[in-house]
C-alpha cells in the first residue's frame, strides 16, 4: 500500500506516465544500443570489464512499460531494428502509435519459457546486424532481471514478481544480491564479444534499475524490484557505456519490412503476467 502511495506521488509530480527528466534514447548518438533489463548503474560500474568508457544517464522509467512509453510514443522509427527478449514493445505498440523498421521477439528458451538466455539474444543481434547493416540496432536482453539463471538463482523458487519469489524462497538479502550479480555477469559475458561483432558506435545501457532492499521515495520503505512511478536513484540512474568499433554506420530509414504480426500476443501477455506485471 505504501509503495502505491509513492507511485501516485511521483506520477502526479511528473504529470505523465513516465519520468520526464529522463533522456530520449533515440535522440542520443549511437549505431547500436544494447539494453540490459533492470541493471543498476552502481552494480554495472563495479562489475563491468567491457572495453570503452562508462557514463550514466537518467531513464524515462522505473519499469519497462514506462521506458517504452517514454521513448517510443508516437514515433516513426524506420531506421531502427529492434531485437528484444522483453515483451512490452509488442504489448504497447498499437496503443502508443509507434513503428520500427523491423521487430523480432527473441525465443524464450530458459526456465520453461519464462525468459531468454543471453546467448540467444546475442545470436539474434548478430543475425540482425548482418541482415540490416544500414539500420540502428536496438538489442534488449532480459538479464539481470529475474528469473535468475546462475547457481544461486537455481535454488530460488520462482513466483510472479520479485517480492513473491523472495518470500516463497525465504531468500536472504545476500542470496538476492548474489543471484542478481550472477545474472549480470552472465549477460556481460555475452555482451563483451558482441561489442566486437557490431560495427560503429555501441552504447550499453538499461531500461531501468532495481531496488535491492533499498528505500523508496518519498516514503522511505525498504523493498525489492522496480515499482512503477518510483523515480529513485537506484531505479532511474542507469549505465551509459560507450564503445566504438570501426567506421560509423550509414543509417538509412526505410518502410518496415515486417511488424509484430508474427508475435503470439497471448503468449506475450502470459509471459508478462508470469514475470509479475499486470499485462
Amino acid at each position: 500500500m505504501v509503495s502505491k502511495v509513492n507511485q501516485l506521488y511521483n506520477h502526479l509530480r511528473a504529470g505523465q506516465r513516465y519520468n520526464p527528466e529522463g533522456i530520449d534514447v533515440f535522440a542520443e548518438d549511437w549505431d547500436n544500443l544494447i539494453i540490459l533489463d533492470a541493471c543498476r548503474y552502481d552494480e554495472f560500474e563495479q562489475r563491468s570489464m567491457l572495453p570503452g568508457r562508462t557514463e550514466s544517464r537518467i531513464s524515462r522509467g522505473s519499469t519497462s512499460p514506462e521506458f517504452i512509453r517514454g521513448n517510443f510514443t508516437e514515433k516513426t522509427l524506420h531506421d531502427v531494428v529492434y531485437i528484444s527478449a522483453n515483451g512490452w514493445y509488442a504489448k504497447l505498440k498499437d496503443d502508443i502509435r509507434t513503428d520500427v523498421h523491423a521487430f523480432e521477439f527473441v525465443e524464450r528458451d530458459a526456465m520453461g519459457g519464462l525468459t531468454s538466455r543471453p546467448e540467444t539474444v546475442a545470436a539474434a543481434a548478430r543475425d540482425a546486424a548482418e541482415k540490416y547493416p544500414e539500420k540502428r540496432l536496438l538489442v534488449h536482453f532480459m538479464q539481470p532481471h529475474q528469473p535468475y539463471l546462475g547457481p544461486t538463482g537455481e535454488r530460488f523458487e520462482f513466483s510472479t514478481g520479485m517480492q513473491d519469489t523472495i518470500r516463497q524462497t525465504d531468500a536472504s538479502y545476500r542470496d538476492v544480491i548474489q543471484a542478481y550479480r550472477e545474472n549480470l555477469e552472465l549477460v556481460l559475458a555475452e555482451v563483451e564479444p558482441l561489442l566486437n561483432d557490431l560495427v560503429g558506435k555501441t552504447v550499453v545501457t538499461a531500461d531501468h534499475g532495481e531496488l535491492l532492499n533499498d528505500r523508496e521515495q518519498p516514503i522511505p520503505i525498504r523493498t525489492y524490484g522496480h515499482p512503477e512511478g518510483v523515480y529513485d536513484e537506484h531505479l532511474v540512474n542507469v549505465p551509459w557505456h560507450i564503445y566504438e568499433n570501426g567506421d560509423r554506420k550509414k543509417i538509412v530509414a526505410e518502410q518496415p519490412s515486417m511488424g509484430t504480426d508474427e508475435v503470439d500476443f497471448e503468449q506475450v501477455e502470459q509471459n508478462l503476467r508470469d514475470l509479475g506485471y499486470r499485462a
